[in-house]
């Protein structure tokens, strides 16, 4: 039986510690808030109540396998699950309506048709396709195993680009991004063009400069589904704290992690506000630029910062905006409304661009679930999410920048037709600034999963930095978002192993 404490009780943690506890270790968790969960945090007020993370789950195989291994239970019996379908809709700014079913290839090229003209939806599956190839390539070394001690074959973009023809051969190849694919494969249609470039854009990707790997996520999405968690995703949290309960984990709330503690070139334990901790393996799970600067006492410049963290004041957050609404949820409502960006080049512009204007009509997620726990008889709630630019390249916290962004996503949403404002009670807006108050983070950016190609610059800090030191959650491999963290911590429990 090892000594084994873990920093950080987000997703990550949770997950590592229930599996690790299983196999028969010594764990304890040590969390400096008062809380578990980390990014799936949860706001509630006046009988509402709201994801203030990440609302929808895909890749729920992640958890299943969490569940079975920790407890030997289907997932559907520690939370109530369901597919999302339609998988979401998306309006455009020509006026296109577009609903896209859930987990049905076929399905989606029909509807791509119907929105977009004959053959859309073949240029997309075929697209798909491409990404699929990606999949294939990348699963094990990006998803399921440790980051190989030599990534340099991750460094090359697995994307099958397409032959070319005619004048197009004299051309240089180069490295394709999602921008090319859009332009050589999409035709450059604004509507097809728009819903790849939103899969990029929600994980704070520049479609601009992402390379063509990143097909990978509209594939794996379209492919496994989308699934809501019945009470919100944090139900999912309070799901996998009970199994840790279960399973003896001791947490340490309210105890910050001040220092990693080594002796002979090996992790021996943390130093805390409480006190120091003493373990056999330590297991940090916390973003990669505190780490740095915090626990090992670096000065955090690029020599000595982990890949990931290099540019990390260059990721976009998320602008989130809760709303408390009067009045039952309309019929016929989808749960996951897309309203695309009027002025997409000013939109990428506005978020990946040192010093240009926000644009004033950007893509907005809207999610509308239908499930009574959440709010009041009578009532109902949205939540509105827009990337935009880190806390770096933007002051969140200057005089009524917050409030009148959030007016103009609540504007751009109505004026898709939406009919939001009108139903307002009330609403809370949340900034990047206030992700990295909460979470610690150094940019309060969007966590990002790792991509092969553009040589490793999207790829996450490996899983063992030191003997007796591992790493887990959005800044280590395989990056970030609610499955991958779960990957991370099965990843890291299967290097240490059995007692």
């Amino acid at each position: 039986m090892a000594r084994i404490v873990i920093i950080g009780a987000g997703m990550s943690g949770l997950a590592a510690a229930s599996r690790l506890a299983t196999l028969g270790h010594r764990v304890t968790v040590c969390e400096a808030s008062g809380t578990y969960g980390g990014m799936v945090g949860r706001y509630e007020r006046d009988g509402f109540a709201f994801d203030t993370g990440p609302g929808l789950l895909t890749l729920p195989a992640v958890y299943r396998d969490l569940a079975l291994k920790t407890g030997r239970e289907p997932l559907e019996d520690l939370v109530g699950l369901a597919p999302v379908d339609p998988e979401s809709r998306h309006l455009f700014p020509d006026g296109s309506d577009l609903a896209l079913p859930n987990a049905s290839r076929g399905g989606v090229g029909q509807a791509l048709d119907a929105a977009f003209g004959a053959g859309s939806g073949e240029r997309w599956n075929a697209m798909i396709n491409r990404g699929r190839t990606v999949w294939e390539a990348t699963r094990r070394p990006l998803l399921e195993e440790p980051l190989p001690a030599d990534p340099t074959p991750l460094h090359t973009d697995p994307y099958p680009v397409p032959p070319r023809r005619g004048l197009a051969r004299l051309r240089p190849t180069g490295r394709w991004t999602l921008s090319d694919v859009a332009a050589r494969e999409l035709g450059g249609h604004p509507g097809l063009t728009a819903l790849l470039a939103e899969h990029a854009l929600r994980f704070g990707f520049d479609p601009r400069s992402t390379p063509a790997s990143a097909t990978v996520l509209p594939y794996m999405e379209q492919s496994f589904g989308v699934w809501y968690v019945k009470g919100g995703l944090r139900a999912l949290a309070d799901a996998v704290y009970r199994r840790c309960e279960q399973r003896k984990v001791e947490f340490r709330f309210d105890t910050r992690c001040e220092e990693v503690l080594t002796a002979d070139g090996r992790a021996r334990g943390i130093d805390t506000t409480a006190g120091p901790v003493e373990a056999d393996v330590v297991i940090s799970a916390l973003d990669a630029n505190v780490r740095h600067h915090e626990l090992t006492g670096t000065a955090g410049t690029p020599d000595d910062r982990p890949a990931s963290a290099h540019h990390a004041d260059d990721i976009p957050g998320r602008f989130v905006v809760l709303l408390a609404l009067r009045g039952e949820r309309p019929a016929g409502t989808v749960h996951r409304t897309v309203v695309h960006a009027a002025d997409p080049a000013a939109e990428r512009a506005g978020i990946f661009d040192r010093g240009a204007p926000l644009a004033e009509r950007p893509t907005v997620q809207v999610l509308r679930p239908d499930d009574p726990s959440l709010h009041p008889a009578g009532h109902h709630t949205a939540v509105l999410t827009a990337t935009v630019p880190s806390t770096r390249a933007y002051d969140w916290a200057a005089p009524g920048a917050a409030d009148r962004f959030a007016d103009q996503l609540l504007a751009h949403a109505d004026a898709a037709g939406l009919g939001l404002g009108e139903r307002v009670l009330w609403r809370v807006v949340r900034t990047p600034a206030d992700t990295r108050r909460e979470h610690g983070s150094l940019f309060g950016s969007v966590p990002r999963p790792a991509l092969p190609g553009a040589r490793g610059a999207y790829l996450q800090a490996a899983t063992e930095e030191y003997p007796g030191h591992y790493l887990i959650g959005g800044a280590a491999h395989p990056g970030g978002g609610l499955a991958r963290v779960g990957m991370s911590a099965c990843i890291t429990a299967n290097l240490i192993g059995p007692a």
